[in-house]
């Protein structure tokens, strides 16, 4: 089984992930039969859980992680459930739109589409969501991309690949659904983007293999070029959604 990264730290992840674009949640109410129920899995601490409630009458955020559903931001018409993505806890039959955003390669994927598969109803769509690589303005660039690639890179565990690549190389039997391009844009100062990274797991896995000095490296010639650290600077997130119809094959 692979090693849930975020089992701990919810309240650091609700207070320094990005919250996805209004326009995600419109774009797969779009692509759904539906908008009874929409069910979440992986949902986290809720980032897309919430957004998926302005849209459908009933939205299933599922995790396994008890601190991360500690820190989901309640929402009307939202239940969260502790539950893995390979059993989820929902009734056959019962879901008009399944989604998995930033969770996706952690799971068993064939388990996990077997369980989709089941609790959908006719004509349900599957939507796997991720944001890949952060992009920071020009002057900040170069000295980031050698934290990611070189420095921090290491300390990822294998399944971020899938993510770097949108998705692309990841088994998705299903006929796909076309869906908008999109991404997160925020503009945020210094301590929020550095609160980001401690989200990671590349950086929690470094600090457990006492190499807490690469974040500290980094931040300390960030926090150089940044300027004041007050200053807001654009950060951006492309996103990429790989959709299909859970009721058929691809061939």
């Amino acid at each position: 089984m692979t090693r849930n990264w975020f089992e701990q730290g919810g309240g650091n992840y609700a207070a320094h992930r990005p919250d996805y674009p209004a326009e995600l949640g419109a774009e797969l109410a779009r692509i759904a039969p539906r908008r009874g129920t929409a069910v979440d899995v992986g949902c986290g601490t809720g980032q897309l859980t919430g957004l998926l409630a302005e849209h459908f009458t009933h939205v299933i955020g599922v995790d396994p992680g008890e601190d991360q559903l500690a820190h989901a931001a309640p929402a009307r018409g939202v239940d969260y459930v502790h539950g893995t993505a390979e059993d989820l806890p929902v009734a056959d039959g019962r879901a008009d739109l399944v989604t998995a955003a930033q969770a996706a390669h952690w799971f068993d994927l064939p388990a996990f589409y077997t369980q989709a598969r089941r609790i959908a109803a006719p004509g349900a769509v599957l939507a796997l969501i991720s944001y890949g690589v952060v992009e920071v303005e020009p002057g900040l660039r170069e000295r980031f991309e050698r934290f990611y690639w070189r420095e921090i890179g290491p300390f990822w565990p294998p399944e971020r690949r899938l993510v770097e690549t949108g998705y692309r190389d990841i088994d998705f039997p299903f006929p796909q659904v076309p869906v908008a391009a999109l991404s997160i844009r925020r503009s945020w100062p210094l301590d929020a983007f550095l609160g980001y990274l401690g989200t990671w797991s590349a950086v929690r896995n470094a600090a457990e293999s006492g190499h807490d000095d690469v974040l500290r490296h980094y931040a300390a010639d960030l926090t150089e070029a940044w300027g004041e650290p007050s200053r807001s600077r654009d950060v951006v997130w492309p996103i990429t959604v790989r959709a299909g119809r859970l009721d058929g094959e691809s061939r």
